[in-house]
């Protein structure tokens, strides 16, 4: 059985397991020896807002439910023990437990990129499978614990899959793109702008909203829940649903921490962080039509691309993501990720 179907039979335990958490809350204080981990991250402490916090704080729950509350987990949200490189090395280093964007994997590991290509997936439950069970996910964790000492538990499902945004027309294909100009948050997004005939250039997400405003760029790419965060809808007027790609953070802890703790403690921590990312899964899945709903009443315009115009974007922007990564990791990564990311359509199409 794969670890998704068992996913399935993961949220029926996870109404009681909450529940109990409240129980062992005197069990807990009386604990001895009680070992307390820090767990680091980006954004706000807003559980409405930010789903990593929504994330963490079930993390941080089901740690001591799991354990009977002989690990504790302290969490330091908005990057309070440092910047994405700096908690990469705290992670690396020591008894920490980090969650880390894509900024923050790209300089230990840029394999990583090879399963962020656009429109690799057709649905959430593909991406599930591609980060659960494909080839490349095994290789994935087993390499990045060689290559650094950290575990790579879970990729944390943060804001469902990106869209395009811009103020100056709708867009259904790669060649409603040309002239335009796209914010980019790093140079692959750029790579995708490029290939069909816009032009594109990093700005930071401090200064999206005014650049927008201000017509230093036209659009950008975000999922539903940013655009309202940063409240672009009120400089965008259409969007498009087009799977761009899947939004999502990576859980790490420091692999000689885990190696240290008895063989039980180190299971109830991996069955923890994957319940949290179920948890987080539902949550931020359910939320994604009444956003994009939120978007559309004030005064964007929605599109969703059919499986044609998708297929243009794929076969327009993929090849032109793959050159740029090429240039930086082993071409056998891409490859790997994409004959996975193939199987987890099929699997999740035919509910595997």
């Amino acid at each position: 059985m794969t670890r998704v179907l068992k996913r399935r039979h993961v949220v029926a335990g996870l109404t009681a397991a909450l529940v109990a958490i409240g129980a062992i809350g005197g069990n807990a204080a009386a604990a001895q020896d009680t070992m307390t981990i820090k767990m680091s991250y980006n954004g706000p402490p807003e559980t409405t807002k930010n789903a990593v916090h929504r994330f963490a704080s079930n993390f941080k729950e089901l740690v001591k439910l799991r354990t009977g509350g002989a690990i504790e987990v302290e969490l330091y949200p908005n990057s309070q023990l440092g910047k994405e490189s700096a908690r990469m090395e705290q992670v690396m280093s020591g008894p920490v437990i980090n969650v880390a964007s894509l900024a923050g994997m790209q300089s230990v590991f840029p394999e990583i990129f090879a399963g962020n290509a656009p429109f690799m997936f057709k649905s959430f439950e593909a991406a599930h499978h591609f980060y659960e069970d494909s080839a490349y996910w095994e290789q994935a964790t087993e390499a990045f614990r060689e290559r650094t000492g950290a575990e790579l538990l879970e990729a944390v499902e943060e804001g469902g899959f990106l869209a395009f945004t811009n103020s100056e027309r709708p867009i259904h294909s790669p060649e409603d793109f040309e002239g335009l100009k796209f914010r980019a948050m790093d140079q692959s997004q750029v790579a995708l702008y490029q290939a069909f005939g816009a032009s594109g250039a990093p700005i930071p997400w401090t200064e999206v909203y005014t650049a927008l405003k201000t017509g230093v760029a036209d659009g950008q790419m975000n999922p539903p829940m940013y655009i309202i965060i940063g409240s672009l809808q009120e400089v965008q007027k259409y969007l498009t649903m087009a799977n761009i790609q899947y939004s999502m953070q990576f859980l790490l802890v420091n692999g000689a921490w885990m190696d240290q703790l008895p063989d039980a403690q180190r299971e109830a921590i991996r069955t923890a962080a994957h319940e949290a990312n179920v948890i987080n899964r539902i949550w931020v899945e359910a939320k994604v039509q009444e956003r994009v709903d939120f978007l559309k009443e004030n005064g964007m315009e929605v599109y969703h691309p059919n499986e044609e115009e998708m297929q243009a974007f794929r076969e327009q922007g993929q090849p032109a993501y793959n050159k740029w990564l090429a240039e930086k990791i082993d071409q056998k990564w891409i490859d790997l990720a994409k004959e996975s990311a193939t199987k987890a359509n099929e699997m999740a199409s035919d509910g595997s």
